[in-house]
């Protein structure tokens, strides 16, 4: 390595921690940015972080690179006000605009010695009689390795790794283990491959040197800093990739950990494993979860065993990563390929049938689940035959060009849904017409962004062993080149500002101040065009669905694609409820949801109910649904709108108060309900508003833990009667899972009609008259009616 390349590193790896007020500002700016990336982040099991002492967050899978750090931090910031120091890559921390953030938010830079790896001489291959022992070809073993370095070997052949402990001449160097591990399948491979390249005329394979990496000053900065009672975050699977199952984990962490508690005894280190999940993580515009789970005590038995060193010490650090992958499992959603993610998705947006609403967070957690099941039960013939249909149907709908959630609303068309349809494309033609100049103004840093970063996730590709398509580094880089961009181009355009009011001989103050009023407003035009581009596209998401009910001949197909989710529905929910207690003992007692697709959309009884989160809705509620008053005389849509045909559900009656339909039911499959409460109505209130929430700024991932017990079969206790609110009502206040329900807490009982009011009195009430006064008027009539009856 030459002198410069180590004065380099030497800089690189440098910690120095920055003060509380740069963190906070950097994280500041840092919120803005990754609040316009993405559409919504929800946390969940937020109450797990702990609030004082050392802890460490273990994060996975590493989808999205240079952001998955951000989403982690800016949430414990959020619900604790800690600030988390990640570890990070020294080789990232060269580059000058992630250093520079990376340093004000106190990282602390890691060298990984596959990132100082540099080509070796000639070729090699192993000995026929020992596979530890390393054979070159041309090479200088002697002046290029030293022990403790180590060979790493080709893709062709897995890109194993093996350390050097002996150079015993140019030609010959014997390693620690065989490469590939003890189980010999490496070996085999590489000489199998060796033997074919000799065929096609080669010597042997050809390899990379990587250097021996101390990492003690790292670990010494990690150490102090638990001591300390500070945060530190990791990624043990070493490196983000774009595979739907979790990498091997490095035992960095264990290390971290255990080497903490021996050398403070005091020194009390929790664990807390964090899952990332996110929906399409590449888009601009997509959706997160971000899961913290329970946080791992360090058993004391392992800090002793890591103290006695050698053999024990190895072990320690063993099964303490065991415990974190545990930890991880409950927390992530693995898939062994995507094929069984997408059908795991299709199978779970058929459990979840209309008027029944996740949140993102019970949406993760139901994909988890059935990841588990389909995998337990993948061999059994009614889930091969179950797997089949659920294809058959994507297919189908692929070919309509419908979405899942938009089935069940499909309805015949009437003279409602052509005025319907002009009435979403005049409403489109709205939209556009505001988003146009941001959108042409910032089309070049959208372009820019596109090109470059398909560009440097090639690269990424070839360089890496594990990835599968470098989506992982997409969203960073736009992030990243948008941010560079953006201000070139903004000064762009206030210079030409200046250039045309001088040339059209303006006032003086005028050439002044135009150039400042430009580079102020164009921030503001890129975020409306921003809301309105995102409100016009989720109303053109909706026309698909209402120009083939149009189309004549189409009707037949739409009721084919109905019945066969109802069917698939039904039978999906049949097989959970065979295969469900085989798997989990407390199967019945910890469901999500129980469905039926014949189920009609939830009306106004007690039980669960729903309300859009943040400020109004996730975008704003005037953008994503404008023009109120029209709507809800026309059509009836609005969440206003109390009475009528609503045309968004596809002409049936508005009775569903916990989701009325509109056009942005029609966005991404994987969409989560904008949730931050579920509240629970008792029986009593059906009548009157709803519950009360708790705190926006507080933990909601108890409730999004939400699960219902149905009635058992073959029990003896019929309570088929009973509500899924009073059911909850009856769950123990906290289990095992940290749910907790607030069942002693009074509320005051709302003003209710007695009983034994005929049909005929409600219906000669007027329409315009006040509920209040409508009840205290027919209850003074009753208690009149009864003394009458009374007396004689």
């Amino acid at each position: 390595m030459s002198l410069r390349a180590v004065k380099k590193q030497n800089a690189s790896t440098k910690i120095e921690m920055s003060s509380d007020l740069a963190y906070d500002a950097a994280l500041h700016f840092w919120r803005t940015v990754v609040n316009i990336f993405f559409r919504e982040i929800r946390p969940r099991g937020a109450y797990n972080i702990p609030r004082d002492g050392p802890v460490i967050f273990v994060a996975a899978p590493h989808h999205n690179q240079f952001l998955d750090p951000l989403l982690l931090t800016l949430q414990v910031y959020r619900e604790t006000k800690r600030r988390v120091h990640f570890l990070i890559a020294a080789k990232s921390m060269q580059r000058k605009v992630i250093g520079f953030f990376a340093r004000l938010m106190s990282s602390i830079p890691v060298v990984r010695a596959a990132d100082e790896a540099m080509p070796g001489t000639g070729y090699i291959r192993l000995s026929p009689d020992d596979p530890c022992l390393v054979l070159g070809e041309g090479t200088c073993f002697l002046s290029e390795f030293t022990p403790k370095m180590q060979v790493l070997l080709p893709k062709s052949v897995g890109s194993s790794v093996a350390e050097v402990v002996e150079v015993i001449s140019d030609t010959e160097l014997r390693i620690k283990r065989e490469f590939g591990g003890e189980s010999g399948k490496g070996t085999i491979r590489v000489r199998d491959k060796v033997e074919e390249l000799r065929q096609e005329g080669e010597p042997g394979l050809d390899f990379k040197r990587l250097p021996f990496v101390d990492q003690h000053e790292m670990y010494r900065h990690v150490y102090q800093c638990l001591k300390e009672g500070r945060c530190i975050g990791i990624f043990p699977e070493g490196g983000s990739h774009d595979r739907t199952d979790l990498l091997p984990l490095k035992a960095g962490v264990s290390l971290m950990a255990l080497g903490a508690m021996a050398n403070d005894p005091n020194c009390k280190v929790k664990i807390v494993p964090v899952g990332l999940s996110y929906f399409h993580p590449h888009r601009f515009r997509s959706r997160a979860v971000v899961e913290f789970g329970s946080a791992l005590d360090v058993p004391p038995e392992l800090v002793e065993m890591f103290k006695e060193g050698g053999e024990r010490k190895k072990e320690a650090v063993g099964k303490l990563l065991d415990v974190v992958y545990d930890g991880l499992k409950t927390v992530t959603v693995r898939a062994p390929d995507y094929d069984t993610l997408m059908l795991v998705q299709a199978a779970r947006r058929l459990y979840n049938t209309p008027g029944q609403h996740l949140t993102l967070g019970q949406v993760v957690e139901l994909n988890r689940r059935f990841v588990e099941g389909y995998l337990h039960f993948k061999d059994e013939p009614r889930i091969q035959k179950l797997r089949e249909d659920v294809l058959k149907y994507n297919r189908l709908l692929r070919d309509l060009g419908l979405r899942d959630h938009q089935v069940p609303r499909a309805q015949k068309a009437t003279w409602k849904t052509l005025g319907l349809l002009f009435y979403r494309i005049g409403l489109l033609a709205v939209w556009s017409t505001f988003a146009l100049p941001g959108v042409i103004l910032n089309g070049p840093i959208f372009l820019t962004a596109s090109i470059l970063s398909r560009k440097k996730a090639k690269e990424a590709l070839a360089a890496s062993t594990v990835k599968v398509a470098g989506r992982d580094v997409l969203a960073t880089w736009k992030v990243l080149i948008s941010l560079g961009v953006a201000p070139v181009l903004y000064g762009f355009y206030a210079f030409l500002s200046f250039l045309v009011v001088s040339k059209a001989n303006a006032p003086l103050p005028w050439r002044i101040w135009t150039p400042f009023i430009v580079l102020i407003s164009l921030p503001f035009i890129g975020y409306a065009a921003l809301k309105f581009g995102e409100a016009g596209i989720d109303v053109l998401k909706s026309l698909r669905p209402l120009i083939i009910a149009l189309v004549p001949g189409q009707q037949r197909m739409l009721d084919k694609v109905k019945n066969m989710r109802a069917h698939l529905s039904n039978e999906l929910a049949d097989t959970i409820n065979e295969f469900g207690p085989k798997l989990f003992d407390d199967f019945n007692q910890h469901r999500i949801l129980v469905p039926s697709a014949s189920v009609p959309p939830s009306t106004g009884t007690p039980g669960i109910w729903r309300r859009k989160s943040g400020t109004v809705d996730a975008q704003g509620n005037l953008l994503v649904h404008p023009m109120t008053w029209l709507d809800e005389r026309l059509f009836g849509w609005s969440r206003s709108a109390k009475r009528g045909t609503s045309v968004w559900a596809g002409g049936e009656k508005s009775h569903d108060v916990s989701r009325v339909g509109t056009p942005d039911g029609s966005d991404d499959e994987d969409e989560g309900d904008y949730d931050n409460v579920l509240g629970y109505l008792p029986i009593y209130e059906s009548q009157g508003g709803r519950g009360r929430s708790r705190s926006h700024h507080s933990s909601y991932a108890d409730l999004q833990k939400l699960r219902t017990t149905p009635a058992g079969n073959g029990s003896n206790n019929d309570t088929s009667h009973v509500s899924p609110t009073s059911r909850l009502r009856s769950e123990s206040p906290s289990d095992k899972d940290g749910l907790r329900f607030r069942s002693n807490v009074h509320r005051d009982r709302k003003g209710s009609l007695s009983d034994g009011v005929p049909v005929e009195r409600l219906g000669a009430l007027g329409r315009d008259e006040q509920f209040k006064d409508a009840t205290q008027e027919i209850n003074e009539e009753i208690s009149r009616r009864r003394s009458l009856s009374r007396e004689k």
